[in-house]
């Protein structure tokens, strides 16, 4: 079982809350870079060039982060943070939803009277991990908040977050081939108006930054994959409409 709370759970339960309709690849992306900052924040990894090193410190307690040190590259030339991202954030989402209701954080609701109704997963607001998730959510913790907003999360209730199931229609995984960009669609990122990420102050460490901005370019890249498909679907079907 997990018993140690991490800033991807922490993310992971705000980014649940039924008001912020997420995708699971981009909050798998997200929770990929939270778990990088915290083995940065535990010694366990350092950021040089760009590329993830492992470190000497002991692993974490965490089972999950523990995953995520064991995936780090040991050999040269080590992964490029936005490689990590992607590699580690495949199915993360699910690992995260499936290790939190192990852990008693994550309980099933019913939607409606019906017995046959809909299904979805709430967070059990009594426990420490959930207040904790909120306390750092509206004390605005810099980190926190950075990688939310890479998920389209920036209002922040002034109430406790509750949970519901990630949404969203694209694919929890996207493969290196799937997401080659042409010349074309990266100009398009870039001109679609995201605005970069700065330097807050909050950050520990030119890594912390490093690393949150990899994750906001990740889900913009995912975005822009998405709108290729939707472009060649539309294409598809006209075509056999005859349009």
């Amino acid at each position: 079982m997990t018993t140690a709370t991490t800033t991807a759970k922490d993310l992971f339960i705000i980014a649940m809350d039924p008001a912020h309709a997420v995708g699971q690849g981009d909050l798998s992306l997200a929770l990929a870079g939270a778990e990088l900052i915290d083995l940065l924040d535990a010694g366990t990894v350092e950021v040089r060039d760009d590329r993830v090193v492992p470190a000497s410190r002991p692993e974490p307690d965490d089972r999950l982060l523990r995953d995520a040190a064991a995936e780090i590259a040991r050999q040269t030339p080590h992964e490029r943070i936005e490689d990590w991202l992607w590699r580690r954030g495949s199915e993360l989402s699910a690992a995260y939803q499936s290790a939190l209701e192990e852990d008693g954080e994550l309980t099933h609701r019913r939607d409606g009277r019906l017995p046959f109704g809909p299904d979805r997963m709430e967070t059990v607001d009594s426990t420490p991990a959930h207040r904790r998730a909120a306390d750092r959510w509206q004390e605005e913790e810099p980190v926190l908040v950075a990688l939310a907003s890479a998920l389209g999360i920036g209002e922040q209730s002034d109430e406790e977050p509750t949970v519901d199931g990630p949404t969203g229609e694209e694919p929890a995984d996207v493969g290196p081939a799937e997401r080659e960009l042409s010349d074309g669609e990266r100009t398009a990122v870039e001109a679609s108006g995201a605005e970069p990420v700065a330097t807050e102050p909050g950050f520990e460490s030119e890594a912390v930054t490093a690393v949150v901005a990899a994750v906001h370019d990740a889900v913009m890249e995912l975005e822009s994959v998405r709108q290729r498909r939707a472009i060649e679907s539309s294409a598809f079907a006209n075509l056999w409409r005859g349009v």
